[in-house]
């Protein structure tokens, strides 16, 4: 592979998508991780019965991920309306007064910074091979081609969320009693400053606050709920 070749994959059109999937899978995780280990953690504050934590465990991880991929399906299918519904007037525009639209294209290629003749005459040429994927790409950042899919948002944050959801749930029920609550915590601590550091990088933001932010979002999270249950247990609740 040449140097040129490799350049231009590194800058593909589906390297945004990806990584703004890369990242909603990350943040996905990250909520399955601390909704699930805040609703175990709460209910061994109350009680140790290990049926009691696998019921509530897997109660929020199917409530949480299927919440999650009906909200992403909701959210993207509405992006999806969007994008066809923009590009069904594009396309009209085009049929109606196809010389104002040369110029509309001409006009935000200039402003891109081409000279107007070069400007003038890359629009004439894109308007010749495809005018409507040349102002959808242009002038409504869309790839008519790839445009937003809801089903894969769905399953993905699916995944994503029953993914995380898994870790604090497996740490609150597999290890003895004893150490049913220090596995968990070690474990979701763990996991949120892999999911901080992960974010951060996908980010090109700071590791090291990232990382104490999420964790301590997650202590602060268990902290709560552990005393509320330990709260309602001590009650007889």
């Amino acid at each position: 592979m040449t140097d040129t070749q490799a350049h231009d994959e590194s800058h593909g059109n589906g390297l945004g998508a990806r990584l703004n999937w890369l990242r909603a899978a990350v943040l996905g995780a990250n909520d399955g991780v601390v909704s699930t280990a805040g609703i175990v953690v709460g209910v061994a504050g109350a009680t140790g019965d290990r049926s009691a934590l696998l019921t509530a465990g897997l109660a929020g991880l199917l409530a949480g991920s299927m919440s999650m991929a009906a909200g992403e399906y909701v959210s993207v299918s509405t992006q999806r309306d969007s994008e066809q519904a923009a590009l069904a007037t594009e396309k009209r525009e085009l049929q109606e007064t196809p010389e104002a639209e040369l110029a509309e294209l001409s006009g935000l290629l200039e402003g891109k910074g081409l000279s107007r003749e070069v400007a003038r005459e890359a629009a004439v040429q894109l308007t010749e091979r495809d005018a409507l994927r040349a102002h959808a790409e242009v002038e409504l950042g869309i790839d008519p081609d790839d445009l937003t899919n809801p089903w894969h948002a769905a399953g993905a944050s699916f995944l994503a969320f029953t993914a995380g959801a898994l870790l604090p749930l497996l740490a609150i029920v597999l290890p003895p009693a004893s150490l049913r609550l220090v596995v968990t915590v070690l474990a979701v601590l763990a996991a949120l400053a892999l999911t901080g550091w992960w974010s951060a990088r996908l980010g090109d933001a700071a590791v090291g606050r990232a990382v104490l932010r999420n964790m301590s979002g997650g202590a602060v999270a268990m902290g709560v709920t552990y005393a509320a249950g330990a709260l309602l247990g001590a009650v007889g609740v």
